[in-house]
């Protein structure tokens, strides 16, 4: 039985990542799960210089899910470099970094300090407010996104992925943009923005009143944006929203998918990923599947 898939040259033992955001970079879980377990770890978003992140409460519960707004707190590229990066190398699993900013120039200078690091690709999270265009997300507006990936494959070193947003009306018109800017994979979706309000004081349950939902609920909408992706373009998709089980991941797979991320549910439960690592593997022996590229891309139509 092969779980292995190869994505724009970089070969992973299986399809199973974390999403950026909800492992850190793998040392707050490591006493829970082997890392060598993992096809890659994506590692929180990375930019320039340290975040605060948004002011708190940031997270709260809904049904089936959760929204936040942390804000991409992080402790910036130095930190990362120094701390994280060797932590990760211990581990037979790729190294893949999520890379935030607020202008064309703060993730392009995170990219070229990445260019000479032992990591094996970048995704590129254009989710982030774009100030320059208002807190517009960089990846709501196909020009937008075009320029952006351009730019950034003119100084990557590695394999690009850009996020995609799911708040935007045509998910194709997003994923072909990138394509055609030259990035290598797509991974989504992201979160999909939420609100939740406190009825007994009246108050919105976030400092920033909106945060992005995750979980269990977002799972129909990520199948549908990459089934859609998928059929639009001809470069691998990571797809994720809602993945709590080896099921769920092989419905991504079917989808067209070649890889897969957990997010949410690693806070629920942190052994998930390699939980659903085994569920792959036991759907595949179920159905007497060799090769699980044998999946992606093969729902009947």
């Amino acid at each position: 039985m092969n779980t292995k898939v190869t994505i724009a040259g970089v070969t992973f033992n299986n399809p199973v990542m974390t999403a950026s955001g909800t492992f850190g970079s793998g040392m707050e879980y490591s006493d829970f799960v082997d890392l060598n377990r993992l096809g890659a770890v994506v590692t929180k978003g990375v930019a320039n210089v340290p975040w605060p992140g948004n002011p708190t409460p940031r997270v709260a519960e809904t049904y089936g899910g959760m929204l936040n707004a942390i804000g991409l707190q992080n402790p910036g590229i130095d930190v990362f470099v120094e701390r994280d990066i060797p932590f990760l190398k211990k581990f037979d699993t790729k190294i893949i970094v999520n890379v935030c900013g607020k202008t064309v120039e703060d993730y392009l200078e995170v990219v070229e300090r990445l260019a000479d690091e032992p990591v094996d690709m970048l995704e590129i999270n254009v989710s982030c407010p774009n100030v320059k265009e208002g807190a517009i997300a960089f990846g709501q507006k196909a020009d937008c996104l075009y320029d952006i990936t351009s730019r950034i494959k003119s100084k990557a070193k590695q394999p690009v992925i850009m996020k995609l947003s799911p708040n935007v009306t045509d998910i194709t018109e997003m994923a072909k943009a990138a394509e055609a800017a030259g990035a290598d994979a797509l991974s989504l979706i992201n979160t999909i923005t939420g609100m939740k309000i406190d009825i007994h004081r009246r108050k919105f349950a976030l400092a920033n009143k909106t945060g992005g939902l995750s979980g269990p609920a977002v799972k129909p909408v990520a199948v549908r944006m990459v089934y859609q992706a998928a059929h639009a373009v001809n470069i691998p998709i990571i797809g994720m929203g809602g993945i709590a089980n080896g099921e769920d991941a092989v419905e991504f797979l079917l989808a067209g998918a070649s890889a897969v991320a957990v997010g949410a549910m690693n806070f629920v439960n942190p052994y998930a990923t390699v939980q659903v690592v085994e569920g792959i593997e036991d759907y595949m022996k179920r159905y007497g599947i060799e090769n699980v590229t044998d999946l992606i891309g093969a729902v009947e139509e």
